[in-house]
């Protein structure tokens, strides 16, 4: 008698992957009677389980996925209430530059998360002119406080790019404008003549992940300046590092489970 077999993703109920690839396993090999009875009974069991395990996984890149957007406007309204925009050149450069990254790269970003997307409802389209539009504006507040601290620098007469944060500040704005080239590639198809859009694509992905991490990178030596830590007291201090390193994982996460692992096995 022979024994009709479809795999486990095409029945009701589906679960996670790795109960349906070992699902689909113990159906195959229970067809060819190289599974015990009570074996393929208990992992059908085990469907429940991992049903919640998977819906315990969706809550917590929910929950992370919020903490990155507080993390991103906290910090931003913090350091420029911090600043007091207008007292000094300087005061302008703190106040742009977290502005620019903690806040408009950081939703550039998250604004294609499937999970804490506040923009779920809009089209693929939608999202990418929000996404260029969010990166233009946190290039333009990054100028103008680029502008200040040389403006600042300047008028005090202090030398320029004496500290790693000054450094890896100039590595950043660069790496910032490499991809803001690439982007208008990817907005124009036809101005491509050597690379395919999908090769391009996850150049941009992957080059626009290190910049920004290099960009909160900036921001975190930044937090370890003289000016910051004699606004705040030491627990603030250290609670202020660790703020932008939330949203930094959340993104890491977001690309490399979301597209670039996808991508590799394509090309």
């Amino acid at each position: 008698m022979s024994i009709r077999w479809r795999p486990a993703y095409t029945r009701k109920g589906g679960g996670s992957v790795r109960e349906r690839c070992l699902l689909t396993l113990a159906v195959g090999m229970r067809a060819n009677h190289w599974l015990p009875e009570r074996l393929s009974v208990r992992m059908k069991q085990a469907r429940p389980g991992a049903a919640r395990t998977c819906g315990l996984h969706l809550c917590l890149r929910t929950v992370a996925g919020l903490a990155a957007h507080l993390s991103a406007v906290g910090l931003s309204v913090f350091v420029g209430g911090l600043s007091r925009l207008g007292t000094s050149h300087f005061s302008w450069h703190p106040a742009c530059m977290t502005a620019a990254v903690c806040f408009c790269m950081t939703e550039a970003v998250l604004t294609f998360s499937k999970d804490s997307s506040p923009f779920f409802c809009c089209s693929v389209k939608a999202k990418v002119r929000l996404h260029w539009m969010m990166q233009v504006l946190a290039m333009i507040l990054g100028s103008i406080g680029l502008i200040f601290i040389v403006s600042s620098k300047n008028i005090s007469e202090f030398p320029h790019l004496t500290s790693w944060h000054s450094i890896l500040g100039i590595g950043t704005v660069i790496a910032v404008c490499g991809q803001l080239q690439c982007g208008l590639c990817l907005l124009f198809p036809n101005l491509i003549t050597t690379y395919s859009v999908g090769r391009l694509r996850l150049y941009h992905t992957t080059c626009g992940l290190v910049a920004y991490l290099m960009a909160t990178a900036t921001v975190i030596l930044g937090l370890c300046s003289d000016w910051f830590k004699a606004q705040v007291n030491v627990v603030l201090w250290y609670s202020c590092l660790i703020v932008p390193l939330i949203p930094a994982l959340v993104i890491m996460n977001q690309i490399n489970n979301g597209y670039l692992s996808k991508k590799k096995i394509e090309i």
